[in-house]
């Protein structure tokens, strides 16, 4: 037995209408992840927060309007051209990280809090950068950074969110700039390459003549010591000598008072004369003397030796 067709259609609308029902109430049954917010409506108007945790709704009556995550997460901003104080065109990018923190703000205080942060930090970025000179902005980078990070904080009270840094990637000046800024790093490395040449070349010439003069120094004083160590030894050996010769003069004198004394003494000079007067005839032998060299009678006497003469 066929059904009619109107009744086949109102199986069909209540078919719909239970499934629909069915549909809502899975729907209205909401698992919140951890670090996420689901921000709920009832009846188009803000309800409540779902926070982690098994939530269920009224169905067709409330709904989930927005989902929130609340990890920390990034956001790159992209290059950007910027002048800095000296009309420098330098290209600039970043990231920002960034963080809900009160998701009915960020679901209703703006519409793209992403966007938002993003335009804030490149506008941000370039008034600082225009208000430094080139050298400056590639030492400055965490002064950028903080200035970027008070001004989006600021903004973000309203919006829900905190920015916990911000990062510089790269700060590209144009390729004539990098050209001229690496011939003056090649020039600042080649001056301190001469500076330690020159100053190396200066102390080894310091430690050289420091080596010569001690050198020079040692030598004085070794040929001082040695100088004074021959005179001693000249002292030493001249007053042996006159010791030795006074004592032979006072025996020889002892001798002479003694009998028999002169003779002997006569005898010894008249031995050593003799054998003198040998060598004078040697050939190519030249000697001046006086007239009566010869007379050895008379040197006895001059001498008072001559006992043949008293």
């Amino acid at each position: 037995m066929e059904l009619p067709v109107t009744d086949l259609a109102v199986f069909v609308i209540w078919g719909l209408i239970f499934l629909v029902f069915i549909v809502k109430l899975f729907q209205s049954i909401r698992l919140v992840p951890t670090k996420s917010a689901y921000v709920v409506e009832r009846l188009g108007n803000y309800h409540k927060t779902l926070e982690a945790g098994f939530h269920a709704l009224f169905p067709f009556i409330d709904r989930v309007a927005y989902i929130q995550d609340l990890k920390e997460e990034t956001i790159d901003v992209p290059p950007q051209e910027c002048f800095s104080k000296d009309e420098v065109n330098v290209e600039v990018d970043g990231v920002i990280y960034i963080s809900v923190m009160d998701p009915v703000k960020a679901s209703y205080g703006i519409t793209d809090y992403r966007f938002a942060a993003m335009q804030l930090a490149q506008t941000t970025t370039r008034s600082v950068i225009g208000t430094l000179e080139l050298d400056r902005t590639f030492e400055e980078r965490d002064l950028i950074s903080a200035k970027v990070v008070e001004v989006l904080d600021a903004a973000g009270e309203s919006w829900g969110i905190r920015v916990h840094r911000y990062e510089i990637k790269n700060i590209a000046p144009p390729q004539t700039v990098r050209n001229a800024m690496e011939m003056q790093v090649n020039a600042e490395r080649e001056r301190r390459a001469i500076l330690a040449k020159s100053e190396g070349e200066k102390q080894s010439r310091i430690n050289r003549s420091e080596g010569i003069k001690l050198e020079t120094i040692n030598i004085s004083q070794g040929e001082k010591q040695r100088r004074i160590n021959a005179a001693e030894g000249k002292a030493s050996e001249i007053l042996a000598l006159a010791h030795a010769t006074a004592d032979s003069i006072k025996k020889v004198a002892l001798v002479i008072d003694q009998e028999g004394g002169k003779k002997a003494l006569e005898m010894r000079l008249s031995e050593q004369y003799l054998k003198q007067m040998k060598g004078l005839g040697k050939e190519n032998r030249k000697v001046v003397l006086p007239a009566n060299l010869l007379d050895y009678q008379q040197w006895m006497t001059t001498m008072g030796l001559n006992t043949t003469a008293k």
